[in-house]
């Protein structure tokens, strides 16, 4: 192996594919970055054996090879190398010899025989603009259960619904669902994507203008971009019918403005108790509501809220971190929230836009 390339170019695909690489004792490869050079690119490659990605860079290959290096010992090097200029690699004796215009540095090569193959997925195909499934991701992700006892509610759930493609997550406390616009009509059932995958999906694809094309299997799903291809595995399982549990027939409706709302939330979390309870009072015949939180080692805080009301009295008790989750993924400047009586959860909706919706259970007393 012998080549040259940017610093700058393979430095940002090494702090792109550290990510995707594993800690595993008993596979110390899953640790390292494969780095296969051929044609007029290098590609660099890495898995944990959950999610795995290649990254093309462009490179002036001489002589084409493979090789195996550490991640943690790239990332070092890479991260106090810098400038514009060209960097020289050459495969000698089975180790990585690196040359800059002031440096001359060896690197340790492992043996790249046991590293995994990165699959390349056959199956249905979407295309669609980055920023639109990033959007979908983003709404939804933070409402998955980080615990894995139950992996179909500790994934996001993906599946078609005419043209939209419906993103949905959940820790049975709370869920979150968004519908994204598509221009193809597609058949897949629907996919599971772990949660922890979701994270590394989202950074790396974050930033990217234009299309992704998304190949679909039943086992895997995979990414592409001109420079990048990323595959994750796919849950085996079924997600929770969860329409079952949306309310459709509201009994009080409370629309308000979206920063009203959060700041009474952040002052009523003040006072609130361990559980992070605050209580919620509506009495639309008074054209009262009110946030309660009390604390008996700090004190006790009732915020009255201006918003139009219609509907039964009700009061419930809610998680204020649950709530406040959800207005990173509304862009509009007020809601409406529904409640459909005691133990009933309540429904968020953003003003002006159908296509997210965010429910949240109540807590008991």
């Amino acid at each position: 192996m012998k080549l040259e390339c940017s610093i700058e170019k393979i430095k940002n695909a090494l702090m792109i594919v550290d990510r995707i690489t594993g800690k595993n004792l008993t596979l110390p490869v899953l640790g390292s970055v494969l780095w296969v050079a051929t044609g007029k690119t290098l590609k660099l490659r890495a898995t944990n054996l959950n999610i795995g990605i290649e990254m093309e860079v462009p490179a002036k290959i001489e002589k084409e090879g493979v090789i195996a290096i550490k991640s943690d010992i790239l990332s070092s090097l890479f991260s106090v190398l810098s400038g514009d200029q060209i960097v020289s690699f050459e495969l000698i004796n089975n180790n990585l010899s690196v040359k800059t215009k002031t440096n001359t540095i060896i690197l340790k090569s492992i043996s790249s025989d046991d590293f995994p193959t990165i699959p390349i997925i056959e199956g249905e195909k979407l295309l669609i603009p980055a920023k639109k499934f990033l959007e979908g991701i983003k709404s939804v992700y933070y409402s998955a259960s980080i615990s894995e006892i139950k992996p179909e509610i500790g994934s996001i759930y993906i599946y078609p619904e005419e043209d939209l493609l419906v993103f949905v997550a959940t820790d049975s406390f709370r869920l979150a669902e968004k519908k994204v616009k598509i221009k193809q009509k597609l058949s897949f059932d629907g996919i599971l994507i772990p949660f922890k995958n979701t994270t590394e999906i989202i950074k790396v694809l974050d930033g990217i203008e234009g299309d992704i094309k998304i190949t679909l299997h039943k086992n895997q799903i995979s990414f592409s971009t001109p420079n990048i291809y990323l595959t994750s595995r796919i849950i085996d399982g079924a997600f929770p019918d969860y329409k079952q549990i949306i309310p459709k027939s509201p009994t009080t409706e409370v629309t308000l403005l979206k920063q009203d709302f959060i700041s009474s939330l952040k002052v009523s979390n003040v006072f609130s108790d361990k559980f992070n309870q605050v209580t919620f009072n509506i009495k639309p015949g008074e054209k009262v509501f009110e946030i309660e939180a009390k604390n008996s080692d700090v004190g006790e805080n009732i915020t009255l809220i201006t918003a139009a009301m219609t509907g039964e009295n009700i009061t419930l008790n809610f998680n204020y971190k649950y709530i406040i989750d959800c207005f990173t993924s509304i862009s509009s400047d007020s809601l409406v929230l529904e409640f459909s009586g005691n133990n009933r959860p309540m429904i968020i909706k953003p003003i002006g836009d159908p296509s997210f919706m965010y429910l949240v259970m109540p807590m008991n007393r």
